[in-house]
């Protein structure tokens, strides 16, 4: 668990964040941008952040499996553990996506539209559940 709010889940975001090995970077960015969420929209950060990670956090995913000389993408359900890793690499992704601000305010900002069930991670979701949504006829494959 991280230092400041004892949370495994921090940890390993911090760590997804990191780039270059430079986790003190990426810890001071973090915390910052949970201080800017606190400014910002008056809601403890940390529960939004715990509200974002809990939103982005896909259900289902598609998996491709070969069965008889074609490729067929086959819907399967997402462990937990999984689907934590997906959830705060699609929010670090989105965050660096962003454009024109600091990471500080690229984070806090999609931290918080993803609690609010919006921001570029959460259509990440949305489309990965169309996909295996689109794709349920292929489930009988799943083995």
């Amino acid at each position: 668990p991280d230092a400041v709010y004892n949370d495994t889940a921090v940890h390993a975001f911090v760590s997804k964040l990191m780039l270059s090995g430079k986790k003190s970077l990426a810890e001071r960015i973090f915390y910052s941008a949970l201080e800017k969420i606190e400014a910002d929209h008056k809601e403890k950060g940390i529960d939004v952040f715990r509200k974002a990670l809990k939103n982005v956090t896909p259900l289902m995913e598609v998996k491709s499996r070969r069965v008889g000389g074609a490729n067929y993408q086959v819907p399967i359900e997402v462990p937990d553990r999984r689907g934590s890793a997906l959830a705060a690499r699609w929010l670090v992704a989105a965050a660096r996506k962003r454009s024109g601000h600091t990471m500080i305010d690229n984070l806090s900002a999609e931290l918080y539209e993803a609690s609010q069930g919006m921001g570029a991670s959460i259509k990440k979701r949305e489309e990965i559940h169309k996909m295996a949504e689109s794709n349920k006829a292929f489930a009988h494959f799943r083995w």
